[in-house]
């Protein structure tokens, strides 16, 4: 089954069920059930189940998935093992934690260079990376192909920042700004927003303390 065609939801547990596998470390079994992922993780086991079940490997009854073949493959499918080059468009203080976070590694994300419009920025590095001007940005994306742009810009920056990703060739963008951005179809825009998540907590223990 090609990615693409994997419901968004699936898409976001199957690195959840990655992260478990890879910390079992030591205790890792040779052999591991859906049912056994579901118990651990908290989920439904027909959900794991189904999940599973749209990745190129199959369980065997009563002895289910040989453990290391399942993680290569959820690291295939998921593309960990095949690094991709992305720019960061932002180099305030969120945009120099993630140049600075050598976690992405492990999941084939290789953040190149990050780009601003502070002439206060422009030129520096940052984790051993270069921030460069705005103006550069098609140059090096086209050049290098890359596909993937992270946008850590204030609202009222964002979608610009998004028309020139888009123009210069990105198809994927990982938006950190507060704003909803719109993009062209065969662009995949990924909102991280902080202000809703935060929003969930507060609402969370609103209700706890008001009981």
């Amino acid at each position: 089954m090609a990615i693409s065609s994997v419901p968004r939801q699936t898409l976001l547990r199957l690195p959840v069920y990655l992260s478990y596998l890879k910390g079992l470390g030591s205790d890792m079994p040779s052999n591991i059930s859906s049912a056994t992922i579901a118990e651990a993780l908290h989920f439904g086991p027909v959900q794991v189940r189904k999940d599973l079940a749209c990745l190129p490997c199959t369980g065997r009854p009563k002895t289910g998935y040989i453990t290391t073949e399942l993680i290569r493959t959820l690291e295939s499918f998921l593309g960990y093992d095949d690094t991709t080059n992305a720019i960061v468009v932002g180099a305030g203080k969120l945009g120099q934690a993630l140049m600075g976070y050598s976690g992405f590694e492990a999941y084939g994300l290789h953040i190149l260079a990050a780009f601003d419009n502070d002439p206060a920025l422009a030129g520096k590095q940052c984790a051993g990376k270069p921030v460069l001007p705005v103006d550069k940005l098609p140059g090096l994306c086209t050049r290098l192909g890359i596909h993937i742009g992270i946008l850590t810009l204030p609202a009222e920056a964002a979608q610009s920042a998004c028309d020139l990703l888009v123009q210069s060739g990105i198809l994927a963008i990982w938006n950190f700004a507060p704003v909803r951005l719109q993009a062209p179809p065969g662009v995949l825009v990924q909102n991280e927003n902080m202000a809703s998540s935060l929003a969930v907590l507060s609402h969370h223990l609103a209700e706890k303390f008001n009981r």
